[in-house]
């Protein structure tokens, strides 16, 4: 996880030396932008190569990065990437958006070739369907993502709150020659300006808060998906709502003929907020590992209750808790009796730079 401020940044490698795949998830706000160019300077020519960029939803905590980084001319850019998903105005027949919505669409529409937005679903929106099996796509290299979210009726909410947050600039939903125009003078996305120049009482206390659950148009518009690959598995929950979570993973777990899912890792949705995890939501998921990403800088994430309720579903089983902060909004969870009364382990990138850095190949602590 990478040092993205209070918003998400996610590098993601699987395969074997001879032959490493990469996607990336979001790209975080524009102060983190310059984290994430260090990191593509990190690679060689040839590690520039990923299968999938998932721009989630249009936040500016998530969508920002993604928007500088292309904003580069394309004989300029640290990268090539074969897939981008991202939902945007014309994907949804007039029912997405939001002004760095528009400006990643005209970037997607001017920088990548035909055919590479959205390939996975045929260039359609990337949406769950109502009923019937969930949607995949497998990447090169064995890499599986199975879409969790969104659904039709969350992506039909951010209808009006996209026309009325395009009434501000001017930009009539869907015109890309506008956006792409205004994209031209901001600044802040132009190459070589801006950024570039406690007790186990407390535990129970937390746990008594009424879950009120993320009514947000934006948030409930995110793409996001269960990864699955032979050296490990993530649920990549982006900022979704947990009904729609957990009615896809309902159905993937009645499709698969199981009681819950088993994965090596849940990156936890809407940077810890206590109202995107749900008991349901944690009632059918069994994981050893649980991440979190936020510098706390905005809304104070990761919540208390978020994290009381991820270890007491745990039922006793050993955890690890992945903060890619230490912050004054997480450092109680270091604790180390509270760690060893709730039988889990927290871990912290202290590190003024660079990313949290997780192998979900390697053995979990776990009991």
């Amino acid at each position: 996880m990478g040092k993205a401020l209070h918003g998400d940044c996610l590098f993601v490698e699987w395969g074997g030396p001879a032959e490493r795949h990469r996607m990336l998830i979001d790209g975080g706000p524009i102060g983190a932008y310059e984290e994430l160019s260090r990191r593509m300077a990190e690679l060689s020519d040839e590690e520039r190569q990923f299968e999938l960029i998932a721009l989630t939803h249009v936040d500016t905590d998530h969508i920002e990065g993604a928007v500088r980084l292309l904003a580069e001319p394309r004989d300029r850019w640290p990268f090539r990437v074969k897939d981008v998903w991202f939902n945007g105005w014309h994907h949804m027949n007039g029912v997405l958006g939001g002004r760095q919505g528009e400006f990643f669409s005209a970037l997607l529409t001017h920088r990548l070739p035909v055919g590479a937005w959205n390939n996975a679903f045929g260039s359609e929106a990337v949406v769950v369907p109502p009923e019937g099996p969930l949607p995949f796509a497998v990447l090169r290299g064995d890499m599986k993502l199975t879409l969790l979210s969104p659904t039709p009726s969350k992506l039909e909410k951010m209808r009006d709150a996209w026309r009325k947050d395009l009434k501000k600039s001017g930009i009539k939903p869907g015109d890309i020659d506008a956006a792409w125009e205004e994209l031209s003078g901001q600044k802040r996305y132009l190459p070589d300006e801006g950024l570039m120049s406690s007790s186990d009482s407390d535990i129970a206390n937390l746990l008594k808060a009424q879950f009120k659950p993320d009514k947000a148009a934006a948030n409930g518009a995110s793409i996001a998906f269960l990864a699955e690959h032979a050296a490990g598995s993530c649920l990549f929950l982006a900022d979704a709502h947990p009904d729609a979570i957990v009615a896809s993973l309902k159905r993937l777990l009645q499709e698969r003929r199981i009681d819950r899912l088993v994965v090596d890792a849940v990156k936890v949705a809407h940077h810890g907020s206590k109202n995107n995890t749900s008991e349901e939501l944690l009632g059918l998921i069994d994981s050893p590992r649980y991440l979190f990403s936020s510098n706390g800088a905005q809304f104070q994430h990761p919540d208390e209750e978020t994290v009381a309720r991820v270890l007491d579903k745990a039922g006793g089983r050993q955890l690890e808790l992945h903060f890619n902060y230490h912050t004054d909004f997480n450092k109680r969870w270091e604790d180390a009796d509270l760690q060893k009364q709730r039988n889990y382990q927290a871990f912290y990138n202290k590190a003024e730079t660079g990313p949290l850095v997780l192998n979900l190949g390697a053995t979990p602590t776990r009991s």
